[in-house]
């Protein structure tokens, strides 16, 4: 504490910081340069780590999930302000419902006529383009124009293309410029206006010559209508290329892994050689004298008379002066357990998930630490979906509901702006994820049902936490109801109505 410097941090001569004297550079400068080793070293963790890959797809299965669904929120109240009393919300509802299902005829197209490549659905390349994000730190998205698609069935010429990361470069490996930023073309403002993507992946030997052409796509067509997604995690400003999620603990993961080998390797060693026999003679004893000689000769005989077998259950007898002896087991040592469990919180704190979702051990939590840590990490894994919402899904979003106008499938009240000047408030939209799940499904349920009778929460924002879309829970809901009705079966609570002070009560067997 001080001495000629104000901060002990700013101190070059301390025993701490004599030997640590990091750059101050700029982000291009600190990624670009490495970012194809880095990606490499986070793919390989991904192939090889159990813990590593287990992180990519929590995170994904928590954000993205087996589903992706798009709610419509067209904001009436603005266009209403600017063009008329048309906008209400009688037409909003009219418009979600419209715009929600030609979205859905598209992105679940059963001959995936909705990707360029013909391979998966919209909620699969949603799901891939997410694991590109954690796993390289970024995604690439094109949005393609193919009216050729449309004689084959397909509502709408656009389709998606998931485009690999490590694609996106400068020209013949040329350095940055002050335009040219990891193959991300800036303008003097230094918004994204263009990519540069090879055409093929640089190691794909069998696309030798595509390997090292490069292709200027634009980000978006003169009109403004999105052509290439291009969404990375923002950790500093002037950033444009991404970071993988492994970049700050993937030295850790490297020695863990090895040291994990290591110990196994120990552990099967003393395996293979847990017992052994041991004769009253040293080494050069037995091959030195003749009496050790002999009584090698006596052991040979008796052992070929009497066959010894540890593993069938048979009790051997021994020759004269034998013993059996064991390797006592001393791996994985004591602290092996603890020890993992310490790197398993660095993993969590740096990656937004828990340390049982990682390791999907949950052995060493009760229930309130159990959803502390829940609570905690849902709310790293939400900003994580809605980021991904807004700079990867909206923009797909945009380029369809465009085309939805072009092709008037929407419904507009008169005197109704083009698609063009009203873009934001025609595009307002979210996305239900995977559902949230219950710890304590029992008194969760209770207090979702106590939120919504006091006037918290709402029935769609509730349903959404569980991935469902509340107006076909309505749906089927008033289908069930109807049919219990026509075979004459008597409505169960549920169907009747509960007051909210029975919510309180706990169900009782009939």
């Amino acid at each position: 504490m001080g001495g000629a410097f104000a901060y002990d941090s700013a101190n070059p001569f301390s025993q701490e910081g004599a030997d640590w004297n990091p750059l101050l550079r700029s982000p291009d400068n600190e990624i670009n340069l490495n970012r194809d080793r880095m990606a490499a070293r986070a793919r390989d963790l991904f192939h090889n780590d159990g813990w590593a890959r287990g992180v990519v797809t929590r995170a994904t299965d928590n954000v993205i999930g087996a589903q992706w669904r798009l709610v419509a929120k067209p904001d009436y109240r603005a266009l209403s302000q600017r063009y008329g009393k048309g906008f209400d919300p009688v037409w909003a509802d009219e418009f979600r419902r419209v715009v929600e299902a030609e979205w859905r005829t598209w992105s679940e197209d059963p001959l995936f006529l909705c990707d360029q490549q013909q391979r998966l659905s919209v909620q699969q390349m949603l799901r891939l383009a997410f694991m590109h994000r954690v796993k390289d730190g970024e995604s690439l998205i094109r949005l393609h124009y193919d009216e050729g698609r449309l004689p084959m069935g397909s509502d709408y010429a656009m389709t998606m293309e998931v485009i690999h990361p490590d694609r996106l470069s400068n020209p013949w490996q040329q350095i940055d410029t002050h335009f040219l930023r990891g193959g991300v073309e800036l303008n003097d403002n230094g918004a994204h206006i263009a990519y540069h993507i090879r055409r093929a992946h640089q190691f794909d030997y069998f696309d030798a010559v595509e390997s090292v052409e490069w292709e200027r796509v634009a980000r978006y067509t003169p009109w403004g209508r999105p052509v290439l997604v291009h969404s990375y995690d923002h950790d500093d400003a002037d950033q444009h290329r991404g970071l993988s999620i492994f970049t700050p603990i993937m030295n850790r993961f490297r020695m863990l892994s090895r040291y994990d080998q290591a110990e196994l390797q120990q552990a099967l060693i003393q395996t293979c050689f847990a017992t052994f026999f041991e004769s009253p003679y040293d080494s050069d004893d037995v091959m030195g004298g003749e009496e050790g000689s002999a009584y090698q000769n006596l052991r040979r005989e008796f052992h070929d008379q009497n066959p010894i077998s540890i593993n069938g259950v048979r009790i051997p007898s021994l020759a004269p002066g034998e013993k059996v002896s064991t390797v006592s087991a001393s791996r994985p040592y004591s602290g092996f357990a603890e020890f993992h469990r310490a790197f398993l919180r660095n993993f969590s704190a740096a990656t937004g998930l828990s340390a049982e979702q990682i390791s999907m051990d949950y052995s060493q939590t009760n229930y309130s630490s159990s959803r502390s840590s829940f609570l905690e990490a849902s709310k790293t894994l939400y900003r994580r979906r809605m980021d991904f919402g807004a700079d990867t899904a909206r923009p797909i979003y945009v380029a369809h509901l465009e085309e939805q106008f072009d092709r008037k499938r929407v419904p507009l009240p008169r005197n109704a702006p083009d698609f063009l000047d009203a873009r934001a408030a025609f595009s307002r939209c979210w996305w239900i994820g995977p559902a949230r799940g219950w710890v304590d499904p029992v008194a969760e349920r209770k207090g979702a049902i106590m939120g919504l009778d006091a006037g918290f929460g709402t029935l769609e924002r509730e349903c959404a936490e569980q991935g469902l879309d509340y107006e076909e829970v309505l749906d089927q809901r008033a289908t069930e109801r109807k049919q219990m009705t026509d075979r004459g079966i008597p409505f169960p609570e549920w169907a009747m109505g509960v007051p909210a002070n029975d919510v309180q009560k706990e169900p009782e067997a009939t």
